[in-house]
Parts: structure tokens; sequence; C-alpha cells
């Protein structure tokens, strides 16, 4: 049998609804619009009919062929199978996220850049992205999901990731390539009962599910991820899920007191998280300890931690802070010892003992007309005897990133990111204060217009960028010749996900 006596009628089908849609053209725009809507649902069913059919002729000649009667179940169980991949629930599956740009400042050179330049960026104090990288970085994540005949699910993930700074197109002397994610989950298991009846267990490399983030100025509100265990979606109460995991980092690269051995510098960080759902409201915490990281010499006479916790208390809300349609996200955050590393985890093991770190993070979206949306956001921390005693560290940053969109294929995004930092290093370093301010403008085209998660899409921009003199006494990029505050920068940059 042959596919085109399915689609010939399909064929005939789409030109008398093109002729109908042309003959409505004077209609309302709303009901063009519905029209085209169930135009659509019917020609993507009449073109699953054909294929349906096309599957149960190829499955009808192979059995002719071997002399066998086609088996009905085996026919329905194919073309079930070939649904469930059509639609992601099993198979094969690509996801990506890309950013690329050209970073150069007045007298045409590359400069410094990220969220992450300024003197705070190293304690987590990111500023706005827009406008401010100048680095290619790359994830490929390539998933196989099964489903099985007593209903269970295993999904497959590997996550392979590069990131380079330079231009050029050959980039392995600097290529940082990874395999960031490697591991399995089970799901919908039938032998789960009670609190796990929805549960999913999973084992290996990975980013927790559960993290989020501040997209615009590249800063998650936690990142949890390492080498581990955990389960997912215990169901405690009615309106209560909860989360438990295990996971392992790694210390390396440095000096134990008073020993000779030069593979002795390393050690391991174990993570245990509760991670608490009830209504919008996430309630997390981890307990943290790394075996002999106390021996670690970090110089001044200064102990290294070798346990620690952290807590996050944070809403998710599905409005703009209850103002407007939109969404928005709170989080304040409290870490002792080693969870003094607000952010990641796990991967700081130069914390003291009495290193201690509070956070505040927040953003929301909405629209403000229907071609204007905006995108506030706040991150701020504080803290004190992190790496030496009597060191205190404040910043703090607002963003906001504003975008018209003037074409179904092109927007105008600004953003202007401000940060104050207040940095003393204590006994025998530095002390700083002083301010950060950024303003971008970028003209920006993609396939469609239609809120901030929409990509790809390819933007130009102009950058002004200034800071207080002081912060130039602190170190890294900031005072060297060529970055000194108060410049511009221009550049081009793709970003893409999917």
């Amino acid at each position: 049998m042959n596919a085109v006596m399915f689609k010939t009628p399909l064929a005939i089908g789409i030109a008398v609804a093109g002729l109908a849609l042309s003959g409505a053209a004077r209609a309302d725009t709303h009901g063009m619009e519905q029209r085209l809507a169930e135009l659509e649902a019917r020609i993507a069913a009449a073109e699953q009919r054909a294929a349906d059919a096309e599957q149960r002729a190829t499955l009808a000649e192979t059995r002719a062929e071997s002399g066998a009667r086609p088996d009905a179940d085996e026919v329905e169980e194919r073309l079930a199978r070939v649904e469930r991949q059509a639609s992601g629930e099993e198979g094969f599956s690509f996801n990506a996220y890309a950013r690329s740009g050209l970073l150069l400042g007045e007298d045409r050179k590359s400069i410094p850049g990220g969220p992450y330049v300024t003197p705070a960026g190293p304690l987590g104090g990111a500023v706005g992205r827009l406008g401010n990288e100048g680095d290619t970085y790359v994830e490929g994540i390539f998933n196989y999901r099964m489903r099985y005949d007593n209903g269970a699910r295993a999904h497959y993930r590997m996550m392979l990731a590069d990131s380079v700074s330079t231009s050029n197109d050959w980039t392995a002397d600097e290529s940082n390539l990874n395999v960031r994610q490697v591991y399995a989950e089970f799901s919908e298991l039938p032998s789960f009962t009670g609190v796990f009846e929805n549960a999913s267990i999973w084992a290996g490399k990975r980013f927790d599910r559960d993290n989020f983030d501040i997209h615009w100025i590249d800063s998650d509100f936690v990142f949890l991820a390492g080498t581990g265990a955990g389960i997912y979606d215990m169901q405690l109460a009615d309106d209560w899920t909860s989360n438990l995991s295990l996971y392992g980092r790694s210390f390396s690269g440095f000096d134990l007191i008073g020993s000779d051995d030069p593979n002795a510098g390393s050690t391991d960080s174990l993570i245990l998280t509760s991670n608490n759902y009830v209504g919008n409201w996430q309630f997390m915490v981890s307990g943290l300890s790394a075996a002999d990281n106390d021996e670690r010499d970090i110089g001044a006479g200064q102990t290294a931690a070798d346990s620690g916790f952290h807590t996050i208390v944070a809403y998710h809300g599905d409005s703009f802070f209850g103002l407007s349609e939109g969404n928005f996200k709170a989080a304040l955050i409290h870490g002792q010892g080693l969870g003094a590393e607000a952010k990641v985890l796990g991967a700081d093991g130069n914390l003291t003992d009495d290193a201690q770190a509070t956070r505040l993070g927040l953003y929301g979206t909405t629209y403000l007309a229907p071609s204007w949306r905006v995108a506030p956001s706040l991150l701020a921390e504080t803290s004190r005897d992190r790496y030496v005693q009597g060191d205190e560290f404040t910043w703090a940053g607002l963003n906001v990133r504003l975008a018209n969109e003037l074409t179904e294929n092109f927007e105008m995004q600004y953003e202007a990111s401000y940060q104050y930092m207040d940095l003393d290093q204590g006994e025998g370093g530095n002390a700083v204060k002083g301010d950060f301010g950024k303003f971008t403008v970028a003209p920006t085209f993609k396939p469609q217009v239609g809120g901030f998660w929409q990509r790809p899409e390819i933007r130009l921009f102009a950058s002004y960028t200034d800071w207080s003199e002081a912060l130039n006494n602190y170190g890294g990029s900031f005072g060297e010749e060529g970055f000194t505050g108060g410049q511009w920068s221009f550049g081009v940059q793709t970003e893409v996900w999917f």
C-alpha cells in the first residue's frame, strides 16, 4: 500500500481550506484567527491519521511477506509507541543553550566583561548581562526516554558543555569541553505506593531539577549540583511535596597542614538536602560536611570549615508581586561554615568555620503595555569572617531589563544595572567602597517576539559603563589600562535555547 492515497485527500482539504480563508479575509481578525487555529488542528489530525495508516500498511505488508497474519494488538502497540515518540514522551530528544558574542571597547579591542566582572563578582555579586558578554558558551543536552509495559518510565540524560573567551574559530587550546551531567531517573514505578506513589528516583551526575535563577544577571538563587542520588516528589500531605538528595563535590589542589604528600590536597564535600514545597512556598535546608577540610592550609593561621548548613525560604508567585499579570520569585538564604557559599552549594573549601552569609534575591516579569515588558531584579548579600577573621563583604545590585516589541520580528531592549559594594578583606587585605553602573541599548531581531523567554535572538548593543575610582584599588581587571570606568563598549551577540 502507498501512503500517497492517504495524503491526496489531505492536499485537497488544504486547498479548499485555503480558498475558504481567502474568501473570509474581510471577516474580523479574531474570527479569522479562530478559524485558522481550527484549520491547523484539522490538518494536524489528518496528517496523524495518514501517518497512522501508513504505519499500519507497512506492518501489514511486512507480515504478509513473512506469511504471518497481522496481530491487532501488536499494531496498536506500535502505533501507540509512535505517538509517544512524536509527543516526546518516549525516544530521543535534544535540548540546547548557547550564547556567542563579540565585546569591544572604544579602541576596538576586546575588553573584560560578563555578569561577574565587578570586584563583588567572585563573591556572587552579578550585574546585568545584556551588552556585557564576550564569551562563547554552549550546552548540548541529549535525552532518551522510555516507557515500559508496566507503566514505569525511565529518563537518561547526558549534557556536554564548553566555554571559551577567544574569538577564533579553532579553540582547542582553550577548550573547556566537559560532561556536566550524566544520570538516570525512574518514575511511575508500580511498586511505589503511599507517599512514594508519584515519586521518582535518580542517580549520577546532574544539576538538581529544582534549581532556579535570575536569567538577566546569569545568577542562580541556588545551584545544587554534583554526583549522587535522590528522590523527588514524595507526597507528605495534600499540599506538601518533598525532595531528598545527597550530592558529592570535590575540593582539590590545596596543601594540607604538615603534609609533604603532593597528592594529599583533596577531599570530598557532601551535601544532604531536604527540599520542601507547600503551595507556592519552598523550604530548603542542607547540611554540608568535608572530612579533613579543617586541615587545609588557608594561611594567616585560619582554619577551614569542615561542616556547615544552608537554608532557603522562597516564594514562587503566579503574578507580578500581586500588582498585575506575570510572575515573580523571591528567596531569603542564610548559610554558615561551608554553607556560607550561598549559591553553589559545597563549591568553596576556603570558607572558615565561622563564615556567615545572608542573601536576598528576587525578580519579576510583566507587561506594562501590550508591546512593553519589564523584568526588575534585586540580588544582595552580606557576609563576614568568610576567609579570614574580621573580613566583611556587603554588596547589592539592582537590574532592570525593558523591552519594546516594535514588530513581530524586532524589538528594542534596554538594561540599566547598578551595584553597590563595601568590601573589606580583613587583616592584610584591601578595603574598598564604591558603586558600579551600566546602561545598554540593544536592537534585537528574533523569528517571533512575545515575552522574555522567547529565543533565539540576535542583538546588536552599545553599553556605557562607569564605576567609582576607589574600586580600581581592589584588584582584578578594574584599573587596568583600557578598563578604568567611564567608557563605551559595543558588540553583537546571539542567544539560543530550545
